[in-house]
Order: structure tokens, then C-alpha cells, then sequence
């Protein structure tokens, strides 16, 4: 059997939240810039003696923010530590380990593609549970080991037994194209696990998932946190409908959301609630009695008693913002570079 794992990295909806709500108060930022002429008057009054240099003052709470940054994250997430204690590039690993205690998704498997691979930590547990093992294995033949395909835009430092692609499946929704490629490469019995983000297309999305696998599960791994609205479809069993044709997938997918079936292609998932209503089979998995994601834990103290941050397993190759990064550097050198030919490959 042949899983094909998909899994698209989004920016933390927590991020993206605190950026609104950055913008949207931009009065408070100017009355707290802007105090009272009363507190003005007692500040004056409590400074005594020489004030030391404006960029002695900066570079010391640079640095205080620097290192309590990398110690709290630490603490406020375990996975994100354990992560790069165990040398994961992400904490996402844990979410695929977590999703394989459950549903023995590794059991037989010889083929495996990883779309939208990078940073490469759903690749690198591909690796560790399938190549190597098999690799080590006195009675393993050339012939034998398993091949791991990882598809991505951005470039990934290498995995011992990964095939690297680079290469764009997102100029269509993700979801869609995912489910194009299980088609047309999944052997029968297959399984196919994709990240989801749960919302009011959901019931549709389990009953289009449910035409081609008999059993399909929306699963949240301990490692996920309990914010977040993501989840994971697991499916087994691919079994396509009887004469069914790669080119007729679009045209099957609308008619699972439209209530005759056949005329109305007008695709969408509110005749499913009701009398029509689909239960879908919610699953949480991991030890429960494990880590929670959500708690903050007390950090570990080496031997001379204090913690010691790691940095990241695996620093991103190119990221997007390298090239910000050099627009920044040279508008503060002052230099007048031509800003077009810097690439990331400089």
C-alpha cells in the first residue's frame, strides 16, 4: 500500500491575529506615547542622577527580549522544545507520530509522497520509520527500500532517503490537487492524510473524501493545540468508485454538494445539516496522558543550573523573507546597490 501525505503549511491564525489587532490600535499606541501632563511631572521628578546613553538602553533590552524570548517559547511549548532536543526541523513530527500510534498509517508501506514538504518534518519521521529501519535490515536489497518523494516550492537541506522535488501544487486549492495526485498514482488500499482546518465545508469535504475510501477520520493529535482549528483527514482504503476516470474528478466532487445530484452544480455543504445531516467520526489520538500543548512546563536545569536554549534543527535554506532581509542591510549601509539582481540565491 502507498499513503500519499499532504500537509500545507498556513501562518499561525494566533500571528495573524495579533497583527490585526496591532493595527487596529493605533489610538492606544498614541495616548500611551502621548501620557497626561501629570505623569509627565512625576516622572520628572522620581529620575535622579545621569541617565545612561539612549543606545546603552537599547542594546540592553535587546538583548534581556533576545534571551528570555528563546527560554519562554521553550517553556510555553513542549513539543517546540522536544522537537529540537530529538532533532525534529519542526514540532509538526509529532502530530505524524501521533496520527501512526493511532492508525498504524506505516504498516506495509513502500511508497510515500510528501506534498508541501518543507520544512521537512513529516519527511525526516518518513525517513527514521521507513528508509532507515529498512535500510539497517540484513535481508533488505537495493531493490527493496522504500522511496519517499517530498514535494515543495522552497528548498530542504537533505533527508537520508527522501527525494526531493522542488515544485508548486498550490497555483489551484490544495485540497483539490492533492486529491487529483491520489488519483492518479494511489494503488488500491492506499491511505491518503492531509491537514484541514475545520469549518462549515467540513460535512462536505468527509462525504467528497468518502467516495474514493471506505473509512475516512478527521483526527486531532495531542501535539495539536486545542486553539488551533486544525485537524487531519485520515483515509483508508482507497477504493475509486466503479469505472471511474482521473479527467471526471472535478465534475464528481460537485455533485456530492448539490441536492439532486446531477443538475444543480451549485457545490456547497447546507443541504448535508438537517434531516440530511453527516456525523463525521472525530478522533482524538496521541497518549493522553502524554504532553499537553497547551501547558507550560518547567524548564530543565543542566549542570551548572541554568537552562541552555538550542537553536533550530534545521535553519530554513531560503526563506521568503531573505530577501527583505537584504533590502534592510543595504538601505542601512547606506549603499546604492541595485535592490533588483539581489536573490536568494546571493
Amino acid at each position: 500500500m502507498s499513503p500519499i501525505l499532504a500537509h500545507h503549511q498556513r501562518p499561525n491564525p494566533t500571528q495573524h491575529l495579533l497583527f490585526l489587532l496591532a493595527r487596529s490600535s493605533s489610538s492606544s499606541v498614541a495616548a500611551i506615547s502621548n501620557p497626561p501632563r501629570t505623569t509627565r511631572r512625576r516622572r520628572r521628578r522620581r529620575s535622579r542622577g545621569p541617565s545612561p546613553p539612549p543606545s546603552v538602553l537599547r542594546t540592553g533590552i535587546r538583548l534581556v527580549l533576545v534571551t528570555m524570548g528563546k527560554a519562554s517559547k521553550d517553556k510555553r511549548d513542549i513539543y517546540y522544545r522536544k522537537a529540537k532536543e530529538e532533532g525534529w526541523r519542526a514540532r509538526s513530527a509529532f502530530k505524524l507520530l501521533q496520527i501512526d500510534q493511532e492508525f498504524n498509517i506505516f504498516h506495509g508501506v513502500k511508497r510515500v509522497v510528501d506534498l508541501c514538504a518543507a520544512p521537512g518534518s513529516w519527511s525526516q519521521v518518513l525517513s527514521r520509520n521507513l528508509y532507515v529501519p529498512a535500510k539497517q535490515s540484513p535481508d533488505c536489497k537495493e531493490g527493496d527500500l522504500p522511496l519517499i518523494v517530498a514535494i515543495d516550492l522552497q528548498p530542504m537541506a537533505p533527508i537520508e532517503g527522501v527525494i526531493q522535488v522542488q515544485g508548486d501544487i498550490t497555483n489551484a486549492r490544495t485540497a483539490e490537487v492533492a486529491l487529483t495526485i491520489v488519483t492518479h498514482v494511489l494503488k488500491v488500499g492506499g491511505k491518503f492524510v492531509a491537514k484541514i482546518f475545520r469549518g462549515k465545508d467540513t460535512s462536505l469535504l468527509y462525504c467528497q473524501l468518502k467516495l474514493f475510501f471506505s473509512q475516512v477520520t478527521f483526527a486531532k493529535p495531542k501535539s495539536s493545540r486545542n486553539s488551533s482549528i486544525e485537524a487531519f483527514a485520515v483515509c483508508e482504503n482507497y477504493s475509486p468508485p466503479e469505472g471511474f476516470k482521473e479527467k471526471d474528478l472535478y465534475h464528481l466532487l460537485e455533485k456530492v454538494g448539490t441536492p439532486s445530484g446531477a443538475d444543480d452544480l451549485d457545490c456547497r455543504s447546507g443541504w448535508l445539516e438537517g434531516p440530511n445531516k453527516v456525523y463525521i467520526p472525530f478522533l482524538a489520538c496521541g497518549d493522553l496522558s502524554g504532553y499537553d500543548s497547551d501547558r507550560s512546563y518547567p524548564l530543565p536545569c543542566t549542570e551548572g543550573g541554568s537552562y541552555q536554549s538550542l537553536d533550530p534543527v534545521q535553519p530554513p535554506i531560503a526563506p521568503p523573507y531573505k530577501t527583505a532581509l537584504e533590502m534592510k542591510k543595504v538601505a542601512s549601509h547606506g549603499i546604492g546597490a541595485d535592490i533588483s539582481k539581489l536573490s536568494l540565491d546571493s
